[in-house]
């Protein structure tokens, strides 16, 4: 039998990383890596996760970016560096190049919500808004980098960046050396490159996988083979990357076991599940790793399992949107649409039956005009609130039962 052939020699090994975990040690925090014992029964999986959303900027970003400005020389950093990002990255540079004395200049496409540009300028940074798309605004920054001699500091593809995210590895195989499979959030690479360089040289048998937005598959198809669209609004704007590395994209061809797509709605969940049971807050791209078993338990049922955590930052309308979209998801809220006649008592009818049921309403809204129903019948929308879909489920077929057309309003 002919021997495998041997694995080509990576960007970054093994000593990179342990080095950059020197390098940035008292200067990022070591977060805690846990069991968790209620999602571990839920999924059928024994789960560990690693809360990067405890960095002081809510992402793990910070421990490439700052790896990077550490081996600069002084004559590149006081020139000042460049980057392009709506995000971690971002925040990431422009703390750890404030705390250096690095001038930072960040580009963000013009549509980037104002408490990202707010929170990046609290950090000292200089922002240029530049574009529609992150496509546009990374064009522009590399254009700037040359006319002003800045040093750009990719959020990926770089080998010095990707050492650093590769630190997130040595911390929890240290913490949860029982861990056999790792699920890593993708976007464009570079935290799954560096943390399964480090996991498959401390334990070759251990498995890594990669977990990605379907809307935005672009690593997926590289990784496959496959040809699918990168587009959408997606929970997951950390991840939401159209093209991938090319540095990144050679290091996952060898140490990637498999890569699984993640529906909008096992994100949302997840991100809600993280909230209620664990009681932190991830963004979509930091629950990617948990909505990638829920969409998938049959293929890490009874495995040790560890989930990154990768980020915190999520807006806060968005996190009360997802939430109470689970809530309506599970039955424990819902909108209720009623038809009857307009006539005095009849609210007050189908009032009775929620109070008996012990139903709470939280919204009315009555409608006779604008609908195609007769003049002398309307329609109502209750949002209320039940403690399950057993109980919600006995209030419907009690008012259906009184003769009410219900038609529930679904949450696709």
């Amino acid at each position: 039998m002919a021997s495998p052939a041997p694995r080509p020699e990576l960007p970054v090994s093994l000593a990179d990383i342990r080095a950059a975990a020197a390098r940035i040690d008292g200067a990022v925090v070591r977060t805690p890596t846990l069991h968790s014992r209620t999602l571990s029964e839920l999924t059928g999986a024994t789960i560990w996760l690693k809360f990067e959303n405890l960095q002081f900027t809510a992402a793990y970003k910070e421990r490439g970016a700052l790896n990077k400005l550490l081996q600069m020389d002084e004559a590149t950093r006081a020139r000042g560096v460049i980057a392009a990002s709506a995000g971690n990255h971002a925040q990431a540079v422009a703390y750890h190049g404030a705390r250096l004395g690095v001038p930072v200049t960040i580009v963000m496409p013009k549509p980037t919500p104002t408490i990202k540009v707010m929170q990046t300028e609290g950090h000292g940074a200089s922002i240029v808004l530049h574009g529609e798309l992150f496509d546009e605004a990374y064009a522009h920054a590399r254009q700037l980098e040359k006319e002003r001699g800045l040093t750009f500091v990719h959020p990926f593809d770089d080998p010095q960046v990707i050492a650093g995210q590769g630190t997130v590895a040595l911390e929890m195989l240290a913490d949860a050396p029982e861990i056999e499979t790792l699920v890593v959030p993708i976007g464009g690479g570079g935290l799954i490159s560096g943390v399964g360089i480090a996991a498959k040289a401390l334990r070759p048998g251990i498995e890594v996988i990669g977990a990605q937005a379907e809307l935005y598959p672009s690593m997926y198809c590289r990784f496959t083979g496959q040809d699918l669209p990168s587009s959408g609004d997606t929970i997951a704007e950390g991840i939401a990357v159209k093209a991938p590395g090319s540095v990144t994209g050679e290091i996952i061809d060898e140490i990637v076991d498999e890569i699984l797509l993640v529906h909008e709605r096992d994100m949302e969940r997840a991100v809600s599940l993280l909230l209620q049971i664990e009681k932190t807050v991830a963004e979509g791209a930091g629950a990617a790793g948990l909505a990638a078993l829920l969409a998938h338990p049959e293929r890490l049922e009874g495995r040790r399992v560890g989930l990154i955590i990768s980020g915190g930052n999520i807006d806060p309308r968005l996190l009360a949107t997802v939430l109470l979209r689970d809530l309506a998801r599970s039955g424990r809220m819902a909108r209720l649409r009623i038809q009857l006649h307009d006539r005095p008592g009849a609210l007050s009818s189908v009032v009775k039956l929620f109070d008996t049921y012990g139903v709470n309403i939280i919204e009315v809204y009555h409608q006779r005009v604008f609908t195609a129903l007769p003049a002398k019948d309307a329609f109502i929308d209750i949002e209320c609130e039940a403690r399950d879909a057993a109980h919600l489920g006995g209030l419907v077929k009690a008012l259906e039962g009184e003769g009410f057309n219900i038609h529930p309003v679904e949450i696709h």
